[in-house]
């Protein structure tokens, strides 16, 4: 069943602006997290010279698996079974991974196994590219972020913004280096570390 996300739609634009440059010598990329598929398909279509492995747990498949099927590009990969608390999902390495809004949606637990798994994945001076809201030393940057974090914790105690320097930590045990903060629309960051 295909499935359409609005705020997909809204910021796609602007998160090619940032990945193109960055992938020109990149070969294949996991998405973790690939949603409704849209991601997957529109960076995809763009980025003929990477083949793109979209991901997620199971629930999600029939709507990525609907939107991979109606795509343009033969370098779009049907999704992987992914659940970042299982490290069945690390049998192959790429030069890029990217994964947009999951990071305040995972329980902390999920997310120290993401940044842990990405580490042991990444092909050495691989990127690994974070998309979402961030706060930094525990202070909100919005209102409207503080009102999402309302909103995520009413649906799930364990959901929440993630502070950067925790994550940064995280990071650094997993041997990878912080490389770029960059601005995005509607109070969100990208975050870019380098293996």
């Amino acid at each position: 069943m295909k499935q359409y996300s609005e705020a997909c739609e809204r910021n796609k634009e602007a998160i090619f602006e940032v990945l193109e440059p960055r992938l020109t010598n990149k070969t294949n990329l996991l998405e973790i997290g690939s949603g409704t598929g849209q991601h997957a398909v529109y960076f995809g279509e763009k980025l003929s010279h990477i083949q793109w492995q979209s991901s997620d747990r199971l629930e999600n498949h029939p709507s990525i698996t609907s939107w991979v099927d109606e795509s343009n590009g033969n370098n779009i990969l049907q999704p992987l079974n992914l659940d970042v608390t299982e490290f069945s999902w690390l049998a192959n390495t790429y030069d890029a991974i990217y994964s947009a809004n999951t990071a305040h949606i995972m329980p902390w637990d999920a997310v120290e196994h993401m940044f842990k798994g990405v580490g042991m994945t990444l092909r050495e001076g691989g990127l690994f590219f974070l998309y979402g809201p961030f706060n930094y030393d525990g202070q909100f940057t919005s209102e409207s972020n503080r009102s999402f974090e309302g909103w995520l914790k009413s649906v799930d105690p364990h959901r929440g913004i993630r502070d950067f320097e925790a994550l940064d930590i995280l990071a650094k045990t997993a041997q990878l280096k912080h490389l770029q903060d960059i601005e995005m629309p509607a109070n969100n960051r990208i975050h870019i570390w380098q293996k």
